[in-house]
């Protein structure tokens, strides 16, 4: 009887604070107990189930999807978006407003951000970031090669340079080609002391944002110039490739597949890429379901932000 009594005092603390929303001192005051009593009466009230915490997701938000892959891929956070088709431009842009919010929300002061200039997904998030009301990143540092086609490279240069620009930042740009002519032409491009400056930077990197690349590079990309041959690619995929993170290729498993194109690609490399302390990937579409999954297994990503047709497929 003493135990039920306990729990009828425990069940009114709980409904004073939690439904009639009154102050753990007011409670304390008017049963004539210690705060520190209400306290640890509120914390019984959860062992003993009095009071059970019930989360509702929104309308539009995927909470088991997203826990799924958590648990899944041993991800710290996954977000997936809301889409009306399954098609990637729709997919894109949804993707671009959500990385863009998390982005806002959770920007350290004197973040060093690395970005991937070549991917539309991130251009997308660009589009959407507010300016920061005070600055708070410190550096942006493009972390593959910036140069190729004048048409396109001008995308690339806009996407580190806006923002650096939004979030108060200095942009640092990788004045050379993503993927060089050859080893040697690499060796002569990285000595160039700007060149050399940005990459210096890979190790202080503290936030990379990247896109996750199929093994048929993404339009942005191909129009670069920035890419590798047919039978490049073709020797890749015998080697077991099925995906790219700044074009370091990579296998079901997400062992990294080792070719000679990895010697010609100026860039992050996968080791700088692990040692990152937050790293976002953004990806979705059928067409790279294999490459995100890939990727995700290579355990470099933290957090993955992604449509609920992907996270449906990868949860297969």
């Amino acid at each position: 009887m003493s135990r039920l009594n306990e729990l009828r005092m425990i069940a009114r603390v709980a409904q004073m604070y939690y439904v009639e929303k009154q102050r753990q001192a007011d409670i304390a005051s008017h049963l004539r107990i210690s705060q520190a009593t209400v306290s640890r009466m509120l914390k019984k009230a959860q062992e003993e189930e009095i009071v059970r915490t019930t989360v509702v997701s929104p309308t539009g938000t995927y909470g088991e999807l997203e826990a799924g892959l958590r648990q899944k891929f041993g991800l710290s956070e996954a977000i997936v978006v809301e889409c009306s088709e399954d098609r990637d431009g729709a997919i894109m842009a949804r993707i671009g407003e959500a990385a863009a919010h998390f982005v806002e929300a959770t920007l350290q002061p004197d973040e060093i951000i690395g970005v991937s200039s070549w991917s539309e997904t991130i251009l997308r998030m660009v589009d959407n970031i507010h300016p920061m009301k005070s600055g708070k990143a410190k550096y942006v540092v493009q972390t593959l090669g910036g140069m190729g086609d004048p048409t396109v490279q001008t995308h690339a240069n806009q996407l580190t340079t806006r923002l650096a620009r939004l979030t108060g930042a200095e942009a640092r740009l990788l004045s050379a080609p993503g993927v060089a002519q050859s080893r040697e032409a690499k060796l002569v491009l990285i000595g160039d002391p700007y060149v050399r400056e940005t990459m210096d930077l890979f190790s202080r990197v503290t936030l990379a944002i990247i896109g996750i690349g199929a093994i048929v590079p993404s339009s942005m990309l191909a129009r670069s110039g920035n890419v590798f041959s047919e039978r490049e690619l073709s020797a890749v995929k015998e080697a077991g490739g099925v995906g790219d993170l700044s074009l370091r290729f990579y296998g079901e498993d997400g062992q990294p597949v080792k070719t000679a194109l990895d010697e010609r690609v100026i860039g992050m490399t996968m080791d700088e890429l692990s040692k990152v302390d937050r790293v976002i990937a953004l990806a979705g579409g059928q067409a790279k379901t294999e490459a995100i999954c890939g990727a995700l297994n290579t355990g470099v990503i933290d957090l993955l932000i992604t449509d609920k047709f992907s996270a449906e497929r990868l949860l297969q």
